[in-house]
């Protein structure tokens, strides 16, 4: 396509089936909910759309200057949390738009900077904050009873041996506090040793957990699913890309209860009040996940799944308790004297 800006040559995952769900359309407005290193962005500028953006992180938002730049004014970028995309957009002047994408968790830039303390391959401080602001996971290490770090490494990481871990966590912090990623790492390889060919480090789901506890993520993922609901324009697109089955379950469930699945309104019993009028269709064959190309060429994306909607005319629901459950820890147990 002609005009197309050539900045960065990060390719996202999923990019081709993103855009084929989100159906950009030159002169429309999207909301790119997680700029990363630009990759829904650029694909949406180069369709002739105008684009809000929004990232967490201000190294990316300073990594985006120069696609702001080049852009013509078509990219606005705001350094924000994908929760409050409707008053991004509005900032702008943009009540409704015509579609959102947001591509879940961690970017491979941040995993690929040992400094940010997201990865577990390379020696750098026990940090994962995605902004600059909040509790390190250091922190949560060196200040939470073993309970709740056992909690958060099963509820978060879906780890089984979450307990023995917290326990070994809570014993070795007495004599030296975690402060570096391989120093977590090994311990949790010692701990919990790899299973009989598990091909990832043992420590995996510990660092998931703590990135997520760290960042609110599952708890942002929620908020950023109503405020599209909120500012997405009927027939506008909603397209979500998720990495791990915690986000999925989250983004299946907010949309098999926004679609009105499994409600009969001709089956209510007397005095029963109607449930509220759906307010996203699902298209079927859903989730789609990465072709057998892209997976071997980029191992991170295997774990991607995608799941679309498109907005209904109806108001949007607000808030779901029962959705909010999925996103934050149980509540502390009762410990007897």
């Amino acid at each position: 396509m002609n005009g197309q800006i050539q900045i960065h040559r990060h390719i996202p995952v999923l990019l081709a089936e993103a855009m084929e769900a989100l159906k950009p359309r030159a002169g429309g407005v999207y909301v790119d909910g997680t700029f990363g290193a630009g990759g829904y962005s650029r694909a949406l500028l180069d369709c002739g759309a105008d684009v809000v953006a929004l990232d967490r992180d201000p190294v990316a938002i300073r990594a985006g200057m120069g696609l702001v730049a080049a852009s013509g004014g078509r990219l606005r970028l705001v350094e924000a949390r994908f929760g409050g995309l409707d008053a991004a957009a509005a900032q702008f002047g943009f009540d409704f738009v015509d579609g959102v994408v947001l591509d879940v968790g961690v970017s491979s830039m941040q995993l690929d900077e040992p400094g940010r303390g997201f990865s577990l391959r390379f020696e750098g401080p026990l940090d994962m904050r995605m902004g600059g602001e909040g509790r390190t996971a250091a922190h949560i290490l060196g200040e939470e009873d073993e309970a709740t770090i056992a909690d958060i490494l099963y509820r978060f990481g879906e780890e089984r041996a979450a307990r023995r871990i917290a326990r070994a966590i809570v014993a070795e912090r007495k004599g030296a506090p975690f402060a570096s990623t391989l120093q977590l790492a090994g311990l949790v390889a010692r701990i919990a040793p790899p299973r009989r060919g598990e091909l990832t480090h043992p420590a995996t789901r510990t660092f998931q957990a703590l990135r997520i506890a760290v960042n609110d993520e599952l708890g942002e993922l929620l908020r950023g699913l109503l405020a599209a609901e909120r500012v997405l324009k009927a027939g506008g697109r909603l397209v979500v890309v998720t990495f791990h089955s915690l986000e999925d379950r989250i983004v299946k469930q907010f949309l098999a209860s926004r679609s009105g699945r499994g409600l009969a309104r001709s089956r209510l019993l007397p005095g029963e009040p109607a449930p509220p009028e759906p307010t996203f269709q699902v298209p079927r064959g859903q989730p789609i996940e990465p072709s057998a190309a892209e997976a071997q060429a980029n191992p991170r994306s295997r774990s991607a799944r995608l799941r679309f909607a498109i907005r209904l005319d109806a108001p949007a629901q607000g808030e779901d308790g029962e959705l909010e459950t999925l996103t934050r820890l149980p509540p502390k147990r009762r410990r007897t004297t």
